[in-house]
């Protein structure tokens, strides 16, 4: 298993827009990707789960991936909040 924390820098947090892209490139991969925020845990592959969380500006998320892609996942996905100007 690799993970990775961020912290979000978007001024609106992890809102709709956002978090369907990472819902759209978490799906690429086969491995168990999951969004950490407190103490709560969701399927980074779940729209539904990621915006249960509603995630603010400055909070501290870990993102965790496990399976045969795991490292090849968590750096897109780091790749992609970076891109989103979401998190670093």
């Amino acid at each position: 298993m690799v993970e990775k924390t961020f912290t979000i820098t978007s001024a609106d947090g992890v809102h709709a827009r956002p978090a369907t892209v990472l819902v759209q490139n978490a799906g690429k991969y086969e491995s168990d990707i999951n969004l950490h925020y407190k103490e709560k845990a969701v399927n980074l592959k779940s729209i539904m789960g990621i915006m249960s969380l509603g995630i603010p500006a400055g909070a501290e998320v870990k993102i965790t991936a496990e399976g045969n892609d795991e490292q090849e996942a968590l750096d897109h996905l780091s790749s992609t909040l970076k891109n989103e100007g979401l998190g670093e």
